[in-house]
């Protein structure tokens, strides 16, 4: 079926570190024409006079609670809240319940994702101590990557046999993707803080249990068994000054094997926001002391680090209000605000818009060679946002697209906001409103 065609016009067009004004036409589904003025009849006009128009975000992690925990998440849900925020990929992750640790719960992620999504999607398969076999069946053309919890988190699908990390770092024709904290140290930080609090462990202490140590001797392992077996290795959310100079930027980012991601949150938060936040920036990795917070914004201004992300991972406001530190959960709500939180720095003067399209659109497509997405190049798919810089509003409950309804923005005055969000070359959301009609499409890789 014909996607039919939208003309964009007159909007500064934010693409590959260069800003013109000018044009955009798509047509069934892929952009056609590129800049300077195009004078032709399309289905649909938009005026982007004043507006910036950037390539849709591709965030490399997620979490979308589907399926088990759908009290807190859907794939629906969470896909209508990206796209109001400019995301127009996402990757989710396999900690649901049941786990995604076979190719027939993967692929019926899939289903769901097909039958649900308003954002173009793609799921990672789950590694675990003993499914070794099952992981290596997975389709690199078709699957974003393997997914590894080298330290427990929500879901607890920790991998902590060396043999079985050893053979899926020697084996995997995908790109691994690691959560790197040593499970050890956090469970000896764990137990004396329990000996000094009970369970009545004072969410400050959270960046001391799950410590820089524990990442960086985490992350070290990684790093060391990428290189033993030449293995392409993404390490997920760096929060730690000590790992930076674990990951390289003398070389261009389609020649790594082994790169970073860094999360908005981590570039936003540091440990003093607990004492006015609380559990609602309880996460894992920790959000840790400004020493290590302002680490991280130059690694990755000098490409240290290659991809900016959210790791969205909603939990319920009751779930998250509870006084016991080891039953409130880690992870927070972000894919709706993640360009938000990120031109907040761009207006401090901190980073350029051309950087954050870089790290957002282009990287997340190069390091997972994606195939077709994260530009604005004639013959892409046409995934488009429509951002005005001018529109001031304030977080607040009636705005968020979030199924459990908070995010630890609530109250914050942003200055300007996506407008339109444009999905495989359908309008997928306009001035407030998602458009619930729209499918996003399976994502596909040029390994």
């Amino acid at each position: 079926m014909s996607k039919g065609s939208i003309l964009i016009k007159a909007g500064t067009i934010v693409n590959r570190g260069q800003r013109t004004v000018g044009d955009v036409l798509i047509r069934d589904g892929f952009i056609e024409r590129v800049g300077g003025t195009i004078d032709v009849t399309a289905d649909r006009e938009i005026d982007a006079g004043g507006c910036f128009v950037l390539p849709g975000i591709i965030d490399d992690q997620v979490h979308f609670r589907e399926p088990g925990l759908t009290h807190k998440a859907t794939i629906r849900t969470e896909a209508r809240a990206a796209v109001a925020g400019g995301t127009t990929t996402f990757m989710e992750m396999p900690n649901t319940k049941p786990a995604t640790l076979n190719q027939l719960l993967l692929e019926e992620k899939y289903r769901i994702g097909a039958e649900n999504s308003v954002a173009n999607y793609s799921f990672y398969m789950g590694a675990a101590n003993d499914n070794l076999d099952e992981a290596l069946r997975t389709d690199p053309r078709r699957v974003c990557g393997l997914k590894i919890f080298m330290g427990s988190s929500t879901g607890n699908m920790l991998v902590d046999n060396e043999k079985t990390l050893d053979a899926l770092f020697a084996k995997s024709p995908l790109l691994i993707a690691t959560h790197c904290e040593d499970e050890a140290t956090i469970r000896e930080n764990a137990a004396r803080a329990r000996e000094k609090w009970g369970t009545d462990i004072p969410v400050r202490e959270h960046p001391h249990i799950r410590s820089a140590e524990g990442c960086l001797k985490s992350s070290t392992l990684a790093v060391e068994l990428a290189k033993r077996h030449n293995t392409r290795l993404h390490i997920l959310h760096i929060s730690t000054a000590d790992e930076v100079d674990l990951f390289r930027n003398d070389i261009p980012l389609r020649e790594k094997r082994i790169t970073a991601e860094v999360c908005v949150h981590h570039l936003t938060f540091n440990a003093d926001d607990y004492d006015r936040l609380g559990n609602g920036i309880k996460c894992n990795p920790a959000i840790k002391s400004e020493h290590h917070r302002s680490a991280l914004l130059p690694a990755l201004l000098d490409d240290r680090f290659d991809v900016i992300a959210t790791d969205h991972a909603p939990h319920t406001i009751e779930e998250k209000a509870q006084s016991d530190y080891f039953k409130a959960p880690g992870g927070l709500p972000l894919v709706q605000h993640s360009l938000d939180m990120m031109m907040r720095l761009e207006q401090a003067g901190k980073i350029s818009l051309e950087k954050i399209v870089e790290k957002m659109c282009h990287a997340p497509a190069e390091c997972f060679r994606v195939d077709r997405r994260g530009y604005l190049d004639e013959g892409t798919w046409a995934d488009v946002v429509v951002y005005d810089p001018r529109t001031e509003w304030t977080v607040a409950p009636e705005n968020i697209l979030y199924k459990a309804g908070w995010s630890p923005l609530e109250g914050t005055t942003l200055r300007g906001r996506v407008r339109e969000t444009i999905v495989s070359g359908r309008l997928a959301y306009a001035n407030g409103q998602v458009n619930d009609s729209v499918r996003g499409e399976r994502v596909l890789f040029d390994r």
